[in-house]
């Protein structure tokens, strides 16, 4: 049986601890400070024996930059770039280096984000977007804040517990949903991902809604039948809703760091993913992972996790993300 949950005039008021916190800039400061402590207290021991940058100072950046996780192709172009610079023109100190750097990493984050830009709302229908990933890197979680956030955008929202292996998920996705204020749909444990989206999206159309967020089951590229039943949902998705999904959205544990960019990179050839949420970017000293996820995947990184409350999934900025890393 397919059930509706939540309502805004059921869900319970939101604690002290889910007020919003203070600015975006200083939230994301917050978020990444541990990689911003490394990498800039490397960045002035480079400088500080000298005045111009020359090549042993750029050999110890590249390992700087290696250790925060840009990965071994983004720290290859950046560098190339810095040399070219530096035979063309000197370098000339610390705060030089870091305006480059500066420049060289929003430019990387950015170019994703100009080929793959935000969907705009459809004409008819809902925006439909799936969330992906692997068991474990915070999908459910991330829904529900998505969610959130979306209201905050006053937008009206629908989640659909798509994720029906597992009890846990349909569960804490229900919690989610009351705490944000949102309805939900969802079956018993066991029942079709697809019939489950088709009831979402029919009652999305229905209700007017603005936003209907999908929580899929945890899959492994590999998984050829859990494959195929997502292929199944874009199919229905498709079916009641022009162009839909809209958005398929990768969630990544940044805590996984290159591990988890190589499994992000077989999992995106399979699922047609559009855009990142990189979750827990607060509890790693290696955020240039969202670097390496634009080199490498070219996808743009669309929010950032940066703690456990409901108002914690930041919508990304690559100004923000570069002047936090960098200040």
């Amino acid at each position: 049986m397919i059930s509706l949950f939540g309502g805004t005039e059921d869900a319970p008021d939101a604690g002290p601890e889910e007020a919003p916190k203070s600015g975006v800039f200083s939230r994301m400061k917050q978020a990444v400070s541990r990689t911003r402590e490394s990498l800039s207290s490397k960045i002035e021991g480079l400088v500080a024996l000298t005045r111009t940058v020359d090549e042993s100072t750029l050999e110890s950046l590249e390992n700087a930059l290696l250790a925060s996780d840009l990965g071994v192709q983004t720290t290859t172009r950046i560098l190339a770039a810095l040399r070219d610079r530096a035979r063309r023109q000197a370098i000339e100190g610390g705060d030089e280096l870091r305006a480059l750097l500066k420049q060289q990493i929003r430019a990387i984050l950015e170019a994703p984000i100009a080929q793959n830009p935000t969907p705009a709302p459809p004409s008819e229908g809902p925006l439909v977007t799936f969330l992906v990933g692997v068991n474990g890197t915070g999908k459910t979680t991330s829904a529900g804040k998505l969610a959130a956030w979306y209201r905050a955008q006053d937008r009206t929202v629908l989640l659909c517990a798509a994720d029906t292996f597992r009890a846990a998920a349909i569960e804490q996705l229900e919690i989610w949903a009351q705490r944000s204020g949102v309805e939900m749909i969802k079956t018993r444990q066991g029942g079709d991902p697809a019939a489950v989206l088709y009831d979402a999206a029919s009652s999305a159309k229905a209700h007017n809604i603005n936003e209907l967020i999908v929580d899929t089951a945890g899959r492994l590229h590999t998984k050829i039948g859990l494959m195929d039943e997502l292929e199944k949902m874009r199919r229905t998705a498709a079916k009641l809703i022009p162009g839909a999904p809209h958005e398929v959205l990768l969630v990544m544990d940044a805590t996984t760091g290159q591990n988890g960019l190589q499994q992000a990179r077989l999992f995106t050839q399979a699922a047609g993913v559009t855009g990142i949420v990189l979750a827990k970017l607060d509890g790693t000293a290696k955020g240039g992972i969202a670097v390496a996820i634009a080199q490498e995947l070219n996808l743009p990184v669309r929010f950032v996790g940066v703690g456990e409350q409901m108002t914690d999934l930041l919508e990304f900025s690559p100004e923000e993300f570069v002047n936090s890393l960098l200040e």
